[in-house]
């Protein structure tokens, strides 16, 4: 895998996982005023987001694993780091939204 593919790969996991990020962000927004089924929505969306993140590092895994050698760039630490602290925060909210809903 040359250098220009394995960037495209980490700006899509960057892409996505800022995405979701973000809908997570406003469905905190949306729990605090009491908006339970949009904060929801927000969630799914960024669950899809995730999904599409999760695609690019598959790719890259299934190509390593064919023994296809993979040069570790910085771009590829951050975009991992970006997926992973967010995949995190979508579980945190889930549980959230959950406590929102009992104490209500």
């Amino acid at each position: 895998m040359n250098t220009e593919e394995l960037q495209v790969a980490a700006f899509e996991i960057i892409l996505h996982s800022g995405t979701a990020r973000t809908e997570v962000h406003e469905a905190f927004a949306l729990m605090r005023e009491g908006k339970y089924a949009e904060s929801e929505e927000k969630l799914e969306v960024a669950n899809t987001e995730l999904v599409e993140a999760h695609h690019a590092q598959t790719k890259l895994l299934q190509d390593y694993a064919s023994g296809v050698e993979i040069k570790i760039e910085i771009i590829m630490v951050h975009a991992q780091d970006h997926l992973m602290t967010t995949l995190t925060l979508l579980e945190v909210a889930k549980e959230m939204l959950e406590l929102h809903k009992k104490i209500d």
